[in-house]
């Protein structure tokens, strides 16, 4: 069996397509669009995967920081023998404040993930459209 061209997996069955002509059917055309999808296609899941990534970072190190506060206020809690400081409530609604501003930037980081991610494909569907334009205009 033959090996396959990862790099271009339209390539055979293009030409399979080719040994069968049909009149009005342009093969490479729509093997080309169709190729055109499939790297939009690679490109949205890219994007959304980075946009993914990013986001179970700043989850990660918004988790490291909260840990870290909270361990110094359990330390401050436990050098003053358990008695709450007058500065305990400003640290809670700081933190408070924090988790806010935290939570809007994860939100935020994922709208313009999804935001992207559906440009590209948008893109993609106005191009297909543009080409179906041209195919029935060339068929006149």
């Amino acid at each position: 069996m033959k090996q396959s061209d990862a790099t271009n997996p339209f390539g055979e069955f293009t030409k399979l397509l080719e040994q069968f002509k049909l009149p009005g059917f342009d093969v490479p055309a729509i093997m080309e669009a169709r190729r055109k999808d499939v790297e939009a296609l690679v490109t949205a899941n890219q994007t959304a995967l980075q946009g993914m990534q990013s986001l179970g970072q700043k989850q990660a190190e918004m988790l490291r920081t909260t840990l870290g506060e909270l361990q110094s206020l359990v330390t401050q809690m436990s050098s003053s023998g358990g008695v709450p400081s007058p500065n305990t409530a400003e640290l809670v609604q700081q933190t408070l404040h924090k988790a806010l501003a935290d939570m809007q930037e994860l939100a935020q980081t994922a709208y313009q993930t999804q935001a992207e991610t559906y440009t590209v494909l948008t893109k993609r569907v106005e191009e297909n459209i543009q080409e179906l334009k041209m195919l029935l205009q060339q068929k006149k």
